[in-house]
């Protein structure tokens, strides 16, 4: 995925969203960037919506540029990394992986990027895109695009004691 061509000048989408990697302790760094290239390569043709937040550094995989229409997307944050499914709450979860309890999103933490290679999380990865109400498109590149970034934001690193 390039990043998209932005009007005006100033950083590259790719260029901004290592930035707000490199904010983070270098473990939870490594595991965003491995997690983000295995959903990169897995989902090719959808559009990456990043939003570094007051909480959390959310990286979506979108069918549109409309947010609802994202499939899964990294949330990270000081203590980790959690692989997020916007419509969680529909999806099949015989194996009862799935956390939270809102009445839409579910997500699972991600104790290293093997996590997204395990069979129970790729048949939710299926099941998102099945349950999805745009799907993928077959052809095509997807691409980055920063969507929001806080100007205040919570800590991105753990605190040393």
């Amino acid at each position: 995925m390039k990043g998209k061509a932005e009007t005006g000048s100033g950083p590259s989408p790719a260029m901004q969203i290592d930035g707000f990697i490199e904010k983070f302790d270098p473990a939870v760094a490594t595991l965003l960037r491995s997690a983000r290239s295995i959903l990169r390569k897995q989902f090719p043709t959808t559009i990456e919506q990043v939003y570094d937040n007051y909480n959390f550094l959310a990286i979506g995989f979108c069918t549109t540029e409309r947010t609802s229409d994202c499939l899964v997307s990294l949330a990270a944050n000081a203590k980790g990394v959690s692989l997020s499914f916007y419509y969680g709450a529909s999806l099949p979860d015989p194996q009862g992986i799935l956390e939270g309890s809102g009445n839409q999103n579910r997500f699972i933490r991600l104790e290293s990027a093997e996590t997204l290679t395990r069979p129970d999380v790729q048949a939710l990865l299926t099941a998102a895109v099945a349950n999805a109400k745009t799907v993928p498109p077959s052809t095509g590149a997807g691409y980055s695009m920063v969507k929001s970034v806080s100007a205040k934001q919570r800590p991105r690193r753990v605190a040393s004691k």
